[in-house]
């Protein structure tokens, strides 16, 4: 297994610590790092088994759609769209020199869910959703599935400053099921996926949400 990071050495280091996995640093949004990513675990790994696209940021601010800058949303975009994408596009021409693999794209509620004060997130997250459909349908014939996690409120360094205010609106009721979720909720889905549980899903969303996604009157 390798872990990429961007930034937080450290995190990445407990990571190694905790679980005996390669480390590698890469900004997805980087062509040269994307490719040098692909060249390292190709040195390291007989096959490519799994490609899990969890980097995502958040706007350094958030400010309303008005007024939002253009400098941000290609930041965002390059990070949570663009930089994805292509990393799957090299996975995928390595899985299917192999005939086999998984892809997981972790979204978010965002894809769907309008938040004017972060519009440039909520565009990055719609259109790696439609990454999904696309790899699902071009991969399928392949033997290689393709997968959405759409995360909802996740107790995560994103959150963090807003953590108090997510955390008034699921005491009113904005969750079904009462509670933050975890990044432990998340993980357990990616799992399911690994252990080839959802082989005859692909293309499938999996809303790791506390019930966000439903609807009621």
């Amino acid at each position: 297994m390798i872990a990429t990071y961007r930034g937080r050495r450290d995190a990445a280091e407990s990571l190694r610590a905790e679980t005996g996995c390669e480390i590698f640093p890469c900004d997805i949004s980087s062509a040269a790092d994307r490719e040098a990513l692909m060249v390292f675990a190709r040195e390291r790994f007989a096959r490519l088994d799994l490609l899990v696209n969890n980097a995502g940021i958040a706007p350094r601010e958030r400010r309303d759609i008005l007024e939002a800058s253009a400098e941000s949303f290609d930041e965002l975009i390059a990070t949570n769209l663009k930089g994805p994408h292509f990393l799957t596009q090299l996975a995928a021409r390595w899985m299917l020199e192999q005939g086999a693999g998984r892809i997981v794209f972790v979204t978010s509620i965002s894809a769907y869910t309008a938040s004017v004060n972060r519009a440039e997130y909520c565009i990055s997250k719609a259109g790696l959703s439609m990454s999904v459909a696309l790899y699902a349908q071009r991969l399928a014939a392949s033997g290689i599935q393709v997968f959405e996690l759409r995360p909802g409120v996740i107790r995560t360094d994103m959150i963090a400053q807003v953590e108090k205010g997510y955390e008034e609106r699921i005491a009113g009721g904005l969750l079904p099921q009462g509670r933050m979720g975890e990044g432990a909720d998340v993980a357990r889905a990616v799992r399911a996926i690994a252990d080839g549980l959802l082989d005859y899903s692909t293309g499938q969303v999996l809303n790791v949400d506390g019930g966000f996604h439903l609807r009621s009157l």
